[in-house]
């Protein structure tokens, strides 16, 4: 497919020019008693600042620079600036088609640093050795310290980030998150760093060979095509149960996962090289009906982070990823196809 394709002949998109990024997760534990009551008073504040920024960035005729220097006075530069930027994404993401605004609320409690290679990786949230985690405390310049706990299959992956932001040659970002009392720490990984620990094998080997794949709130359907578009196999999983009443949300998350993990090691052992999904990231809005249980559907699918998820796990797999627009989805992976 040439690149001009891949751009805007037909509404496919190259994947891989989608994430730069994964992000792993792991707890924070504090060293010291007092730690945890002054991150929480942080995350109150950074909370604040955000909330402030959007109604700033939503009323319109502020500009930027004003906004940034009142969010720097109340935490420090790079959490203002950080600050700035989530609440701009927020107003976007809540704003309709015909340019009116939704009534943005944040209720957790979260603070976000991005990183810069230059200040060992990031400027306010250092990763350090032996699991340590320092944390900038803005109002007197101090360091509030933290044990992180990883899962044992990203320590290896940690240890090397940590060695290449200590020779400024890496950045990740940060994200603090307060959850039923615990604090959780996602840190955003570089995708070449993380896919040199958790690829499967080589380049995929049929890459004349494309898998399609619908995701659904219940299900993945998946086909596997020829270079003459001619269907070689099919294939569905099914989990009606993750969109019934009171189904944990979290379950229902691994329970999709699972299932495309599974239909995409079958497909890398059956000669697939190339993946093609529905490029769900175009769909904005959800349009529910008068079908309570088709609106339960709706809510509790959450596509675009499926869809994310199902195009690293691809590339684990050494894929090439493709997405095509859902509108005329069929007509564009025929054109691929021919290219």
């Amino acid at each position: 497919m040439s690149q001009s394709q891949m751009s805007n002949g037909g509404g496919v998109v190259d994947a891989s020019k989608l994430v730069a990024h994964v992000t792993i997760a792991g707890r924070l534990v504090p060293e010291a008693s007092d730690d945890f009551m002054k991150l929480a008073r942080l995350a109150h504040d950074f909370r604040k600042a955000v909330l402030y920024a959007t109604r700033m960035i939503a009323r319109g005729g502020v500009d930027a620079n004003s906004i940034l220097r009142e969010l720097r006075s109340m935490l420090n530069k790079a959490y203002g600036d950080s600050a700035y930027k989530v609440a701009k994404a927020l107003v976007e993401g809540c704003r309709y088609s015909n340019g009116n605004l939704r009534h943005i609320k944040v209720k957790k409690l979260f603070i976000v640093s991005e990183g810069e290679a230059t200040r060992l990786g990031n400027r306010n949230v250092r990763l350090g050795p032996l699991g340590v985690v320092k944390i900038k405390y803005p109002y007197d310049g101090s360091w509030l310290s933290f044990k992180a706990l990883f899962g044992e299959e990203y320590i290896p992956l940690v240890k090397e980030l940590v060695e290449l932001s200590r020779q400024k040659r890496m950045s990740y970002g940060a994200r603090i998150v307060f959850r039923s009392g615990r604090i959780y720490l996602h840190i955003s990984i570089p995708l070449e760093l993380y896919l040199k620990h958790f690829k499967r094998g080589g380049e995929a080997r049929g890459s004349l060979v494309v898998g399609g794949f619908d995701l659904n709130s219940d299900r993945i359907n998946m086909v596997i095509v020829d270079k003459y578009g001619r269907i070689r196999d099919t294939r569905a999983a099914w989990f009606p149960e993750v969109t019934s009443h009171g189904f944990p949300r979290n379950k229902a998350r691994a329970r999709r996962l699972e299932a495309l993990s599974e239909l995409l090691r079958y497909a890398y052992y059956h000669g697939v090289g190339v993946v093609v999904f529905e490029n769900l990231l175009l769909i904005k809005r959800r349009r529910f009906g008068k079908n309570r249980v088709a609106n339960r559907k709706i809510a509790r699918f959450a596509k675009r982070e499926l869809l994310m998820h199902g195009i690293i796990m691809a590339m684990k797999y050494g894929f090439r990823v493709y997405l095509v627009s859902p509108r005329g989805a069929h007509q564009n992976l025929e054109n691929m196809m021919r290219s």
